[in-house]
C-alpha cells in the first residue's frame, strides 16, 4: 500500500481517532452483516455512501437483499426511517408532502411526506413515473423539499437509500441521467454462494430479519462521524489523480458522455470515507481505484456503438484504472 505523506493538515484526525473510528464502524458492519450475509464489502460501500453524505443505488434482480441492506443500515443507527414503495400510480406529493387548508385554524399546514427523515428507502424506484421519480432530485441533491413556494430542511443525517429492477425488466421505467448523477454509488448485491444461501435458508426459518437488529449508535454520532471524514486528508497529487481519472471517461471512444466534476468530487469525498473506515486519517492512491467503479459506473453513457457490442461500463473504467499513472508516495 502507499505510504502516508509525512506531513499532514493539522486538523486531519488523529491516528487514535482514526483507530477508534474503525473499530466503531466494525461493529455497524458486524451488526448489518448478520442480515446481510456474505456481502462483507457491499456492506463497507454503503457505509461509505452514509458518511460521505452520498446516496446510494442497489440495482439487482428481485430476491437478493437490497431492501434487507436498506433497512439494516436504518435500524443499526437509530434513526427515523421511511420506505417508499415506488409504484407506477405514485405521485410526486406521496413523497414529499403537500399542504392542507386546516379549517379549524384558518390556514394551511404542510404535511410532510416519508422523504423527512434520516434514511429513506425507495423501493424499486425505477417502477414510478420520471414525474414521481424526479421529486426526489432537489431533497437529494439540496436536502430541502420546497412546496408552494416554502423551502422544508429534511433532518441530518439524511441518505437515500434506492433500490431498483434491472431496466430490461417488465414494469420499469429508466432513471434519467440527472437522477442518477445524484447517487453517490450505485452497487449490486449478486447471489450468494452456497454455503451462504444456505445460512440465509436457515435465517429465514429462525425468522432472523432487520426488525430483530439492535441500534449500535445513534443519529448524533453518525453526524460527528461526518464530520471526522471531511478531515480526512487528501493530498494535492490525489486530487490531480481523481480529475485524470474522470478526464479520462471523457476522452474515451467508447464512451459518449464522460464522468462530470461532480462525479470526481464524489470520487474524492467517497475515499475520504472510505479511509477512515479503514482506520488511517489519509486517503491513498489505492482507495481511488477501489471506488471508481461503484462511483464512475452509473455516470458514463457509452456510445450506440458501444453498446451493441456489449461492452460495459465496468470494462471501460478498468481500462481507465490502467491507463492513468498512479501518483507516487512524496511530502506534502
Amino acid at each position: 500500500m502507499t505510504q502516508p505523506p509525512l506531513i499532514q493538515r493539522n486538523d486531519a484526525p488523529s491516528p487514535e481517532e482514526a483507530a477508534n473510528f474503525a473499530a466503531f464502524a466494525n461493529r455497524l458492519g458486524y451488526a448489518i452483516g448478520s442480515v446481510v450475509l456474505g456481502k462483507a464489502p457491499v456492506v463497507r460501500l454503503a457505509l461509505t455512501a452514509l458518511l460521505a453524505e452520498g446516496h446510494l443505488l442497489v440495482e439487482d434482480v428481485p430476491g437478493v437483499g437490497k431492501t434487507t441492506l436498506a433497512r439494516a443500515i436504518a435500524a443499526v443507527v437509530q434513526g427515523a426511517w421511511r420506505r417508499i414503495q415506488f409504484t407506477p400510480d405514485l405521485l410526486p406529493s406521496d413523497v414529499t408532502g403537500v399542504t392542507i387548508f386546516n379549517q379549524a385554524t384558518r390556514g394551511f399546514e404542510f404535511h410532510p411526506g416519508p422523504v423527512f427523515a434520516n434514511i429513506v428507502i425507495a423501493d424499486e424506484i425505477n417502477r414510478a413515473s420520471p414525474k414521481t421519480q424526479s421529486a426526489l432530485l432537489e431533497v437529494m441533491e439540496e436536502r430541502y423539499v420546497t412546496v408552494d413556494g416554502v423551502r422544508h430542511p429534511v433532518p441530518r443525517p439524511f441518505l437515500v437509500v434506492a433500490t431498483q429492477n434491472p431496466v430490461e425488466m417488465d414494469g420499469t421505467y429508466r432513471l434519467p441521467e440527472a437522477q442518477l448523477d445524484r447517487f453517490l454509488m450505485k452497487l449490486s448485491v449478486g447471489y450468494p454462494d452456497e454455503a451462504v444461501e444456505i445460512d440465509v435458508l436457515r435465517g429465514a426459518a429462525a425468522g432472523r430479519s432487520p426488525d430483530q437488529l439492535e441500534p449500535v449508535t445513534d443519529t448524533s454520532a453518525i453526524a460527528q462521524a461526518i464530520e471526522l471524514g471531511r478531515r480526512v486528508y487528501l493530498a494535492d497529487p490525489l486530487y490531480t489523480y481523481a480529475v485524470r481519472l474522470a478526464a479520462a471517461t471523457r476522452n474515451h471512444p467508447h464512451v459518449r458522455v464522460g464522468v462530470s466534476p461532480r462525479g470526481a468530487i464524489a470520487l474524492t469525498k467517497a475515499a475520504s470515507a472510505y479511509a477512515l473506515l479503514d482506520g488511517r486519517n489519509y486517503v491513498v492512491p489505492e482507495d481511488l481505484q477501489v471506488l471508481i467503479e461503484p462511483v464512475f459506473a452509473h455516470r458514463l453513457l457509452l456510445s450506440p456503438d458501444s453498446q451493441l457490442r456489449g461492452t460495459t461500463a465496468e470494462q471501460i473504467l478498468a481500462g481507465v484504472r490502467e491507463s492513468v499513472a498512479v501518483p507516487a508516495a512524496q511530502p506534502v
